[in-house]
C-alpha cells in the first residue's frame, strides 16, 4: 500500500512549502500571502524505495464557523483520504486558538497524526515543543521546510510501518496496466475488450467505477494484469461521498502500473482534466500509451482535425503510440497491445555504460552543452540508474548549471537512439570535484620557477 499524507494546518504556516519539498517540484505555489492554496494538490513523493502520494490543502483560519461548514471544502476530502496526517503549526507564532480548534476536528478522524513544528530557525526548540504538547498528540517533530531541515528525521518517523516498495519484484509476473481518464471515456468498456469478456461493469453515465479493480487476463501465454479507475472529475463537480476517493485512488493506480494508458474521449479532445491525468503518469516515470476512443463518431473532417489538434499538444508525449479506437465495437483495440509489450520492454531494458558513454559523446558532439560564465560544461561519461523508467546518470563538470532545454534535448536523443518505445527516460546529473580544488599545483609552481629564472638569466 502506498500511504497517503495530508498537510493540514493554518494559513501560511507553510505547508505548500513542505509539499514541494517532499515531492521534489514547484508545483504548489509559495508566496507569503496566507490562503493562496484553495484545492487539493496531489503529488508523489519517495525515501529510498519507499513511495507515498501528499496531499496539500488549503489552510483553515481556525474559527469555528470555518470548521462548521467543512463539509464543502477539499480539506474535509484530504483527511478523509489520508493513512497520515502532518499538523502543521508555526513556531514562531506559538500554540492558537485556531490550532487548537484544528486538532479538534483532526482528532475526530482517528487517523495517525503527527504534529509537525515548522519555522524552527532562531526559535528555542525546547520551548516550542512544550507549547504545542497541549495539543495532546503523542508524534511531534521539529522542521524548517524552507531550509529542508529536520525532513528526513520527519519521513523516517512517518513510514516506518510501511514496507518497501515492490514494484519491480513483480516484473516477472507480467505487465501491470492502469488505465486512467474522466469519466465516461470507455475505459471499462476498453478493459472488456481487451479482456475479451465482461470483467467490469459498464454503464452510459459517469462515475460508475467507484473504486479501481484489478482484472488478470492471459493473452497468448503472455500473463497481464488491468487495473481500472474511478474517473476523475473536475474538482469542483466531487461531490458524492462515494466519489471522493477517485483521484487518490487513480494516483494510486498509476503507482502501482509498470505501463498507463490514458483514455480520451475523441468528442471533446484533450481537457484540462486530461493533462493533469497525462502529468501524473510521466511525473511518476511510466511507460504510456494513449488511446482515442469514440473515433467511429466522428466525421472525417472531424477527424482530420483533432488528430492533428492531438500531435500538436502532445509533442511533449511524442514517445508515446497513440491509437484512435472503438472500445465498444473494437476498432483499433487489438492493435494497442503490441503498443502496451513494446512499452513494458522498453521501460525495463538494460544497457552497457560504454555504449551509453559512447551515445552521450555523440549527442555532445552533435550539440555541445552552451557556456556558463564563459567555460563549457563538460559531460564525461554515462551509466544506466535505474528501470521503469530508464535512468541516466551523467557525469560531467558543472552539471548543476545545465539548462533544461538542454537535457530534454538529451532525453530526446537518448530515446531516439536507444529506439525506445513508449516510456520516458529520465535524466541525473553528477558533477565531480576537482581533486586538485584548493591545493597547489607542483607542476604550475615549476613552471613558475622555471620562468623566473629565465628572466633573472636574461637580466645578467
Amino acid at each position: 500500500m502506498i500511504p497517503v499524507i495530508a498537510l493540514i494546518g493554518r494559513p501560511n504556516v507553510g505547508k505548500s512549502t513542505l509539499f514541494n519539498v517532499l515531492t521534489r517540484s514547484r508545483d504548489a505555489i509559495v508566496t507569503s500571502m496566507p490562503g493562496l492554496t484553495r484545492d487539493r494538490q496531489y503529488g508523489i513523493g519517495s525515501r529510498g524505495t519507499k513511495k507515498f502520494i501528499v496531499v496539500d490543502t488549503g489552510g483553515l483560519s481556525g474559527e469555528k464557523q470555518d470548521l462548521d461548514d467543512l463539509m464543502a471544502h477539499q480539506t474535509l476530502l484530504a483527511l478523509e483520504e489520508a493513512d497520515e496526517i502532518l499538523f502543521m503549526v508555526d513556531a514562531r507564532d506559538g500554540l492558537t486558538s485556531g490550532d487548537e480548534l484544528i486538532a479538534e476536528l483532526v482528532r475526530k478522524f482517528g487517523k495517525s497524526t503527527c504534529v509537525v513544528i515548522n519555522k524552527v530557525d532562531g526559535v528555542d526548540p525546547n520551548q516550542a515543543q512544550a507549547d504545542f504538547f497541549a495539543l495532546g498528540f503523542s508524534q511531534i517533530q521539529l522542521i524548517s521546510a524552507s531550509h529542508r531541515k529536520g525532513i528526513n528525521p520527519l519521513l523516517e518517523s512517518v513510514l516506518a510501518s510501511y514496507p518497501e516498495d515492490q514494484t519491480e519484484s513483480v516484473k516477472n509476473e507480467g505487465p501491470s496496466i492502469a488505465v486512467i481518464g474522466r469519466p465516461n471515456v470507455g475505459k471499462s468498456t476498453l478493459i472488456n475488450r481487451l479482456v475479451g469478456e465482461e470483467r467490469v461493469v459498464t454503464f452510459d453515465q459517469p462515475g460508475t467505477t467507484r473504486d479501481t479493480i484489478s482484472v488478470p487476463f492471459e493473452r497468448r501465454g503472455k500473463h497481464y494484469t488491468l487495473i481500472d479507475t474511478a474517473g476523475v472529475r473536475k474538482r469542483g463537480k466531487v461531490q458524492e461521498v462515494v466519489e471522493k476517493f477517485s483521484a487518490i485512488k487513480a494516483l494510486e493506480a498509476i503507482e502501482k502500473s509498470h505501463v498507463v494508458i490514458l483514455v480520451i474521449d475523441a468528442r471533446d479532445g484533450l481537457t484540462d482534466q486530461d493533462l493533469t491525468l497525462l502529468g501524473f503518469a510521466l511525473n511518476s516515470g511510466r511507460a504510456l500509451v494513449i488511446a482515442v476512443n469514440k473515433w467511429d463518431g466522428l466525421e472525417p473532417e472531424q477527424r482530420d482535425y483533432n488528430k492533428k489538434t492531438l500531435q500538436r499538444r502532445l509533442t511533449f508525449a511524442s514517445f508515446a503510440a497513440q491509437h484512435y479506437i472503438s472500445a465498444l465495437h473494437g476498432t483499433g483495440v487489438g492493435e494497442m497491445m503490441t503498443s502496451i509489450d513494446r512499452a513494458y520492454a522498453s521501460a525495463f531494458r538494460e544497457f552497457n555504460t560504454r555504449f551509453l558513454t559512447d551515445l552521450l559523446e555523440e549527442a555532445v558532439f552533435k550539440h555541445n552543452p552552451p557556456l556558463h560564465n564563459g567555460r563549457r560544461i563538460k559531460l564525461r561519461y554515462a551509466h544506466q540508474g535505474g528501470k521503469n523508467p530508464p535512468v541516466i546518470v551523467i557525469h560531467g563538470n558543472k552539471t548543476e548549471q545545465l539548462p533544461d532545454a538542454y537535457q530534454r534535448y538529451l532525453m530526446s536523443f537518448f530515446i531516439d537512439r536507444l529506439k525506445l518505445k513508449g516510456t520516458p527516460v529520465r535524466i541525473e546529473l553528477k558533477s565531480g570535484k576537482n581533486p586538485f580544488a584548493g591545493k597547489r599545483n607542483p607542476l604550475s609552481e615549476r613552471q613558475r620557477g622555471k620562468k623566473r629564472r629565465l628572466i633573472k638569466h636574461a637580466k645578467r
